[in-house]
């Protein structure tokens, strides 16, 4: 009794923060001023913890097809990710997999009512588990998948693209504390915690140079990182009207806003606090 009475209290909440996040992205959204040449001036955050629910929005809107379907990994509790603004505003459906089997049921309870066809799904996603995820999926051609699990997220992501899962637009978290031009990742390890990869929590993902040396090559345009230097976009260019793409000029690099926040320093001095930690060249 008392369990469903603390889960009712908190599901209430959740649903406070759901009614938030909506008022606050729809006025973000309003008073935004776009200019499709410009990526940052498309960001809002209702959802997303930063601009990421902006800057998709925009992109979806160029899209010359689409299905209205997402893939989201590392979904966290549903309500704080980049493709809630998706579900819930938009009315899209897809697939939220989150390996935590907490925050998963939480995410099950409150949006799998959203949108219908939409699953809620409780994975911590490894290579070998690459195929059981795609069986999942009503669409290999997502109109977006976002990556955001804080360790592996390069190889998860070359293994959906070989198994022909071709997102229209993919939004990847990048670690900035690897700068701006080097291309690495840390080694995949089935069972990583970034948590407890390192005590500074700075071990882990991938840098941006990194992303683009995996994506380019498999036909993937960059167009940009967000305001506070978190994600990175990326798009299959056959999806959208070339003259869009041609016009943005997209920010390359931001360094990490929390992290230079956290520690008092720039990317570079956070690196040598993990100088010691190996790294795989892309």
């Amino acid at each position: 009794m008392l369990a469903r009475a603390t889960n009712f209290v908190r599901d209430l909440r959740d649903r406070q923060r759901i009614a938030i996040a909506l008022s606050k992205g729809t006025a973000m959204r309003q008073a935004r001023v776009v200019d499709l040449g410009r990526p940052h001036s498309w960001e809002f955050s209702g959802f997303s913890q930063n601009g990421e629910d902006g800057v998709l929005d925009v992109l979806r809107s160029q899209l010359v097809r689409r299905n209205r379907y997402f893939v989201e990994i590392g979904a966290a509790d549903g309500i704080e990710n980049n493709t809630a603004w998706l579900l819930v505003a938009d009315r899209h459906y897809g697939v939220m997999i989150e390996g935590d089997p907490v925050l998963s049921a939480r995410a099950r309870r409150l949006m799998e009512g959203y949108g219908i066809g939409s699953q809620c799904r409780q994975m911590f996603v490894t290579v070998a588990r690459i195929p059981s995820l795609v069986s999942l999926l009503d669409h290999r051609d997502p109109d977006v998948l976002s990556l955001d699990i804080d360790g592996n997220d390069c190889f998860i992501a070359r293994a959906l693209l070989d198994a022909d899962v071709r997102p229209k637009i993919l939004v990847v978290e990048y670690n900035a504390v690897f700068g701006p031009e080097q291309c690495v990742t840390v080694p995949y390890r089935q069972d990583f915690d970034f948590r407890r990869a390192h005590r500074t929590e700075l071990y882990y993902g991938v840098s941006v140079a990194g992303w683009r040396k995996l994506l380019e090559p498999r036909g993937y345009r960059f167009v940009t990182v967000e305001s506070c230097g978190v994600n990175a976009f990326f798009v299959d260019p056959t999806c959208f009207e070339p003259g869009f793409l041609d016009g943005v000029s997209g920010h390359t690099f931001v360094e990490n806003r929390y992290q230079r926040v956290k520690f008092g320093m720039a990317w570079d001095k956070q690196l040598e606090l993990i100088g010691d930690q190996a790294l795989e060249r892309l």
